[in-house]
């Protein structure tokens, strides 16, 4: 845990926060804080900055905060994410939000086991959870918005071509396809399939709402290995 993430919720005064979680152990059993120490701590959607230990016992910490520190600059990223396996799907959230990805599509896919869109994880708690996570490693307070999509070709013909309209759109499929384009900033609409990637109609839907199918080798990769791979081979700034 780089930095102790907090809400609203969690202010006891107008000036310190009560931790009585998962933080309140990581604080004493890991940074074995005591009264005057000072730790790393963030607002969630809000600014960063230093918490000092007012108490703390074995129930709760209270911190006071001073916070003047942005959140780091977010990924000038849109990612359409085809449903992965639930067992992936909890290390995939984490990463994008390790990444600074801020906006997050998760779509059916005709390679998309039906199976998947009932699993607990992605009840709006569970994906919080696991995004806040990724928050807390990278030292970003910023939550990323995760959209669900179950249809794919109202999305793909009602929604997409708004949402990729002025950026940079790119579908990653390993066939008749152009090599991964330069890196850069502008502001980017990527989309990524499922294990066995997008079907032919899929690609073209995808085509049609402005996105260019692009490889990044002959190597096929699993979709977990394919996000960080992607993304630090589009942007300078990974």
């Amino acid at each position: 845990m780089n930095l102790i993430l907090f809400t609203d919720s969690d202010f006891c005064s107008t000036q310190h926060i009560c931790l009585r979680d998962r933080r309140h152990k990581h604080i004493a059993d890991i940074h074995k804080a005591q009264p005057n120490s000072l730790l790393r701590i963030g607002q969630i959607n809000g600014h960063k900055g230093i918490g000092e230990v007012v108490s703390i016992d074995d129930q709760q910490v209270t911190l006071h905060v001073s916070l003047s520190e942005p959140p780091p600059v977010a990924l000038p990223l849109t990612l359409l994410l085809a449903l992965p396996r639930p067992k992936m799907l909890k290390r995939i959230l984490q990463t994008i939000s390790t990444m600074g990805v801020k906006e997050l599509y998760l779509l059916n896919s005709y390679r998309v086991d039906k199976s998947y869109w009932s699993t607990p994880l992605l009840s709006e708690d569970s994906i919080k959870e696991q995004l806040q996570l990724g928050l807390e490693q990278a030292g970003d307070t910023q939550m990323p918005c995760v959209h669900i999509r179950k249809r794919f070709k109202p999305f793909v013909e009602d929604e997409l071509p708004s949402i990729s309209l002025n950026t940079r759109g790119l579908v990653a499929h390993p066939y008749d396809a152009i090599t991964c384009p330069e890196p850069t900033i502008d502001p980017t609409t990527l989309a990524i399939g499922p294990e066995g990637g997008f079907i032919p109609y899929e690609v073209e839907k995808l085509q049609q709402a402005g996105l260019t199918p692009f490889h990044v080798g002959e190597r096929i990769l699993r979709v977990e290995t394919a996000i960080p791979a992607i993304i630090s081979r589009i942007f300078p700034i990974i």
